[in-house]
């Protein structure tokens, strides 16, 4: 089944219906945008966000395209994983993704990923090369890099913060007013966030409790989230096996904390071993699709149109 776009936008806005796909311990929580009858762009979001992260987007898109913005286990809305399991993002993401495609029997599958979902994405049209027909990126290429040295020195340090985080039941977390819930979740991005962005992604990744005050809903043991990572090595074969319709937006100055030349090799690889890639750089933040969509508009239309002729 080939995704099926109309072009033709009108002044209204895109709307969306909040849906919960079953999985074993629970549901995956998502916002499906547009037609219910057409196979949709699967949007992932990133670490610790949830599928509002690219409401500022999509508004922005025409309104009959499709597409299904998840929340990841342990974000948003959706169920956490079970105690006493620790979280391997990638490799959670990845078999949550899988689960998703078979039970709606999907194929050629396109994935629009933000961070952490652009990784995911990455994995999973690597893994499933002769089922994914594109794949769109935001300011990430693949799983984080680092230095063997540095995974095997501080996964001991990792493990001890997953089991302190685990400890933590509901009648230990912190809860707080709305404003400095927002002014949290600001800090924690180091100001990297418009406090509107905050406000947007804070209307899935917080909930009430009494006297107006709220709890984060995501896990708080996702905070643990570098253990069972790749090596190079592997990330560059993952790579090799790409050869879906390819778009990487790349922030400037995005995320200053990315080891990019490891990323770029990566991008060469994959540039390599498909027919269809495109990058491009726009000026922003790491979350620059929600800081600022508008300004990736215009390369995610165009490089739809390309893949799917009016």
């Amino acid at each position: 089944m080939r995704l099926a776009i109309i072009m033709d936008q009108s002044s209204d806005k895109p709307s969306f219906e909040d849906i919960q796909i079953p999985i074993p311990f629970g549901y995956v929580s998502a916002k499906w945008w547009g037609p219910r009858d057409k196979q949709p762009i699967i949007a992932i979001h990133g670490w610790q966000d949830n599928a509002g992260t690219f409401d500022p987007l999509i508004e922005l898109l025409p309104k009959e395209l499709s597409i299904l913005c998840i929340d990841l286990p342990g974000h948003g809305r959706s169920s956490h994983i079970p105690p006493g399991i620790p979280y391997y993002i990638f490799w959670d993401g990845l078999v949550i993704l899988r689960r998703i495609v078979k039970y709606y029997n999907w194929s050629n599958v396109s994935i629009l990923g933000h961070s952490l979902g652009a990784a995911i994405g990455f994995l999973y049209a690597a893994s499933y090369p002769d089922d994914t027909e594109m794949l769109i990126s935001i300011d990430t290429v693949a799983p984080v890099i680092f230095d063997p040295s540095e995974i095997a020195k501080n996964t001991g340090t990792n493990i001890d913060k997953f089991l302190y985080y685990e400890s933590l039941g509901s009648d230990k977390m912190p809860s707080y007013g709305y404003s400095d819930m927002i002014d949290l979740v600001m800090d924690g991005h180091h100001s990297t966030l418009t406090r509107k962005a905050c406000e947007i992604l804070m209307k899935r990744g917080m909930y009430p409790v009494k006297d107006n005050k709220y709890f984060f809903s995501r896990d708080t043991r996702l905070k643990v989230n570098r253990l069972v990572l790749p090596s190079y090595e592997t990330v560059i074969e993952f790579a090799k096996n790409i050869c879906c319709h390819y778009l990487m937006i790349k922030a400037v100055p995005g995320r200053v904390r990315d080891n990019w030349p490891l990323f770029k090799n990566v991008l060469d690889t994959i540039e390599e071993h498909t027919n269809d890639f495109t990058y491009v750089e726009v000026e922003g933040s790491h979350h620059v699709h929600l800081n600022n969509a508008p300004i990736i508009v215009p390369h995610i239309l165009s490089f739809l149109k390309r893949i799917y002729p009016i």
